[in-house]
């Protein structure tokens, strides 16, 4: 697996130059940066534009008050359950986005629920090129989209954030399509629970994705296509069809994860990079 080639210590600075010159200009257009202003999606009081959609009930659905607002932050909250029992959810915002810059904080809590699978602890993600959440069924876990993973710390080892998974999905790294769920980042940091930390995700009209923590790139991929034979596109089944006729992802939602362990978000932010015609 091939990695960003800005990342590599090994790289001469005319190497890392004539690697980003080849990477679209280091993906970066300084025209499009200027025309676009940033502008917040969540307003930091309300849940206003935003959609809870919880395994085992209809969207629009909060159970329990998965989803609240505290301090200024989306916080998701596991204050009513007792168990989880497998409610794992996702708050979506209203709007489908194709190109964009995405920005925000966030810190994982503590602690998990004591059902909660161990994979689970510590675990979330922002989900992207998701489908809708009134598309899910009931009963299903997870949209198909694109993973930007969360990962707090979970026992005394290194425990990387800023893997990519990919729930009826695939993706390429330098054009080589990806043959696991998630992978991994080699530089990814492992970063206490209970510490604000910035994600930053760059979906490029070329269809070029950067995840970045703290600012430093950890993944860097693009090729994003539906995958029917995945194992979690068979729960999507009416999804997916409708779709059968393209299977390149160029566009969905953004949502929020629940997986079990409580974290907060907040100062979220969009830049759209939609070219104009």
């Amino acid at each position: 697996m091939t990695r960003y080639p800005g990342l590599r210590r090994s790289l001469s600075k005319a190497a890392l130059l004539a690697g980003c010159l080849a990477i679209s200009a280091c993906a970066h257009t300084p025209d499009a940066t200027a025309e676009a202003a940033w502008r917040p999606i969540f307003d930091g009081r309300t849940l206003d534009g935003w959609t809870p959609k919880i395994a085992g009930y209809p969207a629009g659905e909060n159970y329990q008050q998965t989803f609240i607002v505290q301090d200024g932050a989306i916080v998701v909250s596991y204050a009513g359950y007792d168990q989880f029992k497998g409610r794992f959810g996702h708050l979506f915002y209203k709007t489908p986005f194709k190109a964009y810059r995405l920005r925000l904080m966030y810190k994982v809590l503590d602690p998990s629920l004591p059902d909660t699978p161990a994979w689970a602890r510590g675990n979330s993600g922002v989900m992207f090129h998701s489908q809708s959440a009134e598309s899910m069924t009931l009963a299903q876990p997870f949209p198909i989209s694109v993973e930007f993973q969360i990962l707090g710390r979970d026992g005394d080892g290194p425990r990387p954030t800023g893997a990519v998974c990919t729930p009826g999905v695939s993706i390429t790294f330098d054009g080589v399509r990806a043959k696991e769920h998630c992978t991994s980042p080699a530089n990814g940091p492992t970063i206490p629970n209970g510490t604000w930390t910035k994600l930053e995700l760059d979906v490029l009209p070329n269809g070029e994705v950067f995840q970045k923590i703290d600012g430093v790139v950890v993944q860097h991929y693009g090729g994003l296509e539906l995958d029917p034979n995945d194992r979690f596109a068979a729960v999507a089944k009416d999804y997916m069809s409708a779709r059968s006729g393209s299977l390149a992802l160029t566009e969905g939602y953004i949502a929020l994860q629940s997986e079990g362990h409580p974290i907060a978000f907040k100062d979220i932010e969009i830049q759209d990079l939609t070219p104009t015609r």
